[in-house]
């Protein structure tokens, strides 16, 4: 289909929006926001529907501001997934198979999960069973020993470079530009939303830092920190001292995917949230722990990743999902029929190369 041009020109659309007074917890109607990376279509509708309705005080579905929860996967809900993998999978093949300051130290099984991922985006060799964790503990190791604030210097660096699959985009840049809109709006409308994301959670934060989504609003997978002076000490017994940094260690404690989603929302967040978005089966436990909510109206969404013309997609995987999708009653979003620019004009889709 043809895809109309956005009506504005940056990596980050910071909308003009009318003034509004609306105040928290008022019988003012939900406020009336222009998406102009949207079609008319229905998955919109839905939501500007769901969100009229319980912004209303006289509604029987109001929601208090302070339970207005939003929760959204990173990874193919509102940033790209497919160049030609996971951010944070390039970000490992790289650092294990390529980075010269650290290629030589990687431990055989950062070789075999990099080397895997690459054998994966360049030959189509399927990822061995049980990858999410493989990955994962692979990933605890190549970063082991960096402070913090080195580790998101290494994310930005390596986000900074251009995205694999795409011209006038780099990986910082890769968001899709309708589900910022959805940011947008919901805080217009006094939702507090949260990444809840299977990525490292300080990959997540480097990411997402552009949009001002406050680090204690990213959600994601761990490993243990301790001091840099910590030594073998035990935490408990350990004094951080003046002096003192926080580093990673090899210790993973969790992969945020599925269940896992669910006990880090309910330890963190404390409140059953009442809108969820993802685009995978990794999201949909905290789609149906949002759908449970037992106090208040809730809706789950699903991105659908089926536009061949502006993004790197499989449509076969993506009609399975979308069927699967709909008997979970979650509302889908397709991005070829819903949206009018995924990533913006000036961003093409091209063949993937490597070095």
């Amino acid at each position: 289909m043809m895809k109309s041009k956005p009506l504005f020109l940056g990596l980050l659309p910071l909308l003009l929006l009318a003034s509004c007074d609306l105040v928290p917890n008022s019988s003012k109607p939900a406020y009336e926001f222009n998406f102009y990376q949207w079609e008319d279509c229905e998955s919109l509708t839905a939501l500007k529907t769901y969100v009229k309705d319980v912004t209303d005080r006289k509604s029987p579905h109001y929601i208090p501001v302070e339970d207005r929860i939003a929760t959204f996967d990173m990874d193919g809900t509102f940033i790209g997934e497919l160049y030609p993998t996971y951010f944070e999978y390039n970000l490992l093949e790289y650092r294990v198979l390529d980075d010269v300051d650290y290629k030589d130290k990687a431990s055989e099984s950062e070789v075999e999960a990099a080397q895997a991922i690459r054998d994966f985006v360049r030959d189509g060799v399927a990822l061995p069973s049980g990858f999410d964790m493989i990955h994962a503990r692979a990933a605890a190791k190549a970063y082991a020993g960096m402070t913090l604030k080195e580790f998101d210097n290494y994310v930005k660096t390596y986000a900074a470079n251009d995205a694999n699959g795409f011209t006038g985009m780099t990986y910082a840049e890769s968001f899709y530009l309708p589900m910022l809109e959805v940011f947008d709006y919901l805080e217009e409308n006094n939702f507090t939303y949260y990444v809840v994301s299977g990525s490292d959670r300080f990959i997540c934060r480097a990411l997402v830092e552009r949009l001002n989504i406050a680090p204690n609003r990213v959600i994601g997978m761990d490993v243990t920190l301790k001091s840099d002076h910590q030594g073998d000490e035990d935490g408990v017994k350990y004094t951080y001292g003046i002096e003192d940094t926080l580093i990673r260690t090899d210790e993973l404690i969790i992969k945020n995917l599925k269940t896992n989603k669910v006990k880090q929302i309910a330890q963190e967040i404390g409140k059953v949230p009442v809108l969820s978005f993802g685009n995978s089966s990794g999201d949909c436990a905290m789609h149906n722990y949002c759908m449970s909510n037992p106090k208040y109206l809730s809706k789950a969404f699903m991105v659908v990743a089926d536009d061949e013309a502006e993004d790197h997609c499989d449509l076969a995987e993506g009609a399975s999902r979308r069927a699967k999708w709909e008997d979970a009653d979650y509302e889908i979003i397709s991005m070829n029929d819903d949206w009018k620019t995924i990533y913006g004009q000036w961003v093409k889709k091209v063949p993937f190369h490597f070095e």
